[in-house]
Formats: structure tokens, C-alpha cells, sequence
């Protein structure tokens, strides 16, 4: 949700470079504080949050901590584990599917329903 009270429920993340993770290092809020890098990486590969787009660092500052622990999972999930598999929830009717993070926009059909997602 962003400060305007609009829910976002769409969004595209890239896979990380490794700049992504080293330029982070030398920010300044960073160092003050080593979890803030999450902010900064996030704020990096995600590159459209609904209908904003770049997403600065303070869009994810704002996120509630479920959202933001939910993206964190999708960054791990994307990069590092090499299980590009997700398993979510739509939003409208409640049914869990599991959403494949590889590829760009993808259709996922669950029960005759069909929901764009894109990460």
C-alpha cells in the first residue's frame, strides 16, 4: 500500500547483478545499520511496484513487514536457491497455486481463473 492508500498487487523483480549487492555496501544508511542493505537491494531489483516505477528505497521502507518479508522470500527464492517456485495466494478468491518466477508476465490458471503475475 502506498502513501496514497493504493494497494499494489502486481510487480516485476529482475534477477540481482552483483553490483546490486556490493554497491549497497557503500551507502551510508548501510553502514549505520547492516539491515537496511535489504531495503537498498530490493529497492534495486524490483523494478516496478504496481504503477511505480523505479521503486526508491522509501516505497519499501513503507511496506508492511509481511509484504516486505514476502519480497525478501521471492528475492531468495529468485537468486540464490535456484527454486524459482512460489506458492501464493490470489488475493480475491483466497485459492493457494504455486506461481513459477522464471520468465517474464505469466499466466497462471487455477480452477478456470486466470491471474497475471509478474516478478
Amino acid at each position: 500500500m502506498d502513501e496514497s492508500g493504493n494497494l499494489h498487487r502486481e510487480g516485476v523483480m529482475r534477477l540481482a547483478r552483483a553490483f546490486d549487492e556490493v554497491e549497497p555496501l557503500e551507502d551510508g544508511r548501510t553502514r549505520v545499520n547492516e539491515a537496511y542493505l535489504s531495503i537498498l537491494l530490493l529497492s534495486r531489483v524490483i523494478v516496478r511496484l504496481g504503477k511505480i516505477s523505479p521503486v526508491p528505497p522509501e516505497v519499501i521502507e513503507g511496506l508492511f513487514a509481511s509484504d516486505f518479508a514476502y519480497l525478501q522470500e521471492i528475492y531468495v527464492r529468485l537468486n540464490e536457491d535456484g527454486n524459482r517456485m512460489i506458492e501464493t495466494r490470489c488475493p480475491s478468491c483466497g485459492t493457494n497455486f504455486g506461481l513459477d518466477l522464471v520468465g517474464d508476465v505469466d499466466s497462471v490458471t487455477d480452477r478456470g481463473a486466470t491471474r497475471r503475475s509478474a516478478v
